[in-house]
């Protein structure tokens, strides 16, 4: 194996190590010795592809969460169909979509919010630039349908985005406090019903 490609599969391995730790565990209580522990590899390995933990934690969140959001949230925004069966399907959809540990463990995006947005001014950046893509695709998504005639025009845009975003990542949080889904379901249900009073 060709040195490049073998650094590239170590740093992919700490970044999905790492996440997976952060998302348990917290990133606080995370510290570099066990996320070695948990890659086998040397903090040398490390620091030849992180200066700190902070680097590390900025690149989790440009990168997998990142990526998480957009997957799961962004990208089916801007497909063709209703707009309103989009919104209630990509909602919906994703809760219903995750895992026993992820329903257990929340939001890992929303956990890292919580938890050191108000620390350090790069993760507030790097973690509002996904809040405001997110958010923008859905404006994209609203306007559409006040030009399709499906959306009610004199509703903001921004206010129904911010609030979906909201409420969203709120209930991710609220269910960790559960043993069973019900929380989920009445959110799904509640959802339902605000979606239809934005019809036109």
């Amino acid at each position: 194996m060709e040195q490049k490609q073998k650094s590239e599969l170590t740093k992919q391995l700490i970044l999905d190590e790492s996440f997976k730790l952060f998302y348990q565990n917290g990133f606080k209580t995370t510290s570099v010795d066990k996320i070695m522990k948990a890659t086998n590899l040397t903090k040398g390995a490390f620091y030849h592809h992180y200066k700190s933990k902070k680097d590390l934690g900025l690149e989790i969140i440009s990168s997998t969460l990142q990526k998480r959001v957009y997957d799961g949230m962004i990208t089916p925004l801007y497909q063709d169909g209703n707009v309103l069966d989009i919104l209630e399907s990509t909602f919906s959809g994703r809760l219903k979509s995750f895992s026993l540990f992820a329903k257990k463990h929340g939001c890992p995006m929303n956990n890292f919010i919580n938890e050191i947005a108000d620390e350090e001014e790069a993760y507030q950046i790097a973690l509002k630039r996904i809040i405001e893509e997110w958010k923008a695709a859905l404006v994209h998504l609203l306007e559409r349908g006040k030009k399709e005639n499906t959306i009610n025009k004199s509703y903001s845009s921004n206010a129904i985005a911010t609030y979906l975003i909201s409420s969203f990542e709120g209930v991710r949080g609220i269910r960790k406090l559960y043993n069973d889904d019900q929380i989920l379901d009445e959110y799904i249900n509640g959802l339902s019903l605000y979606i239809d009073q934005l019809k036109a």
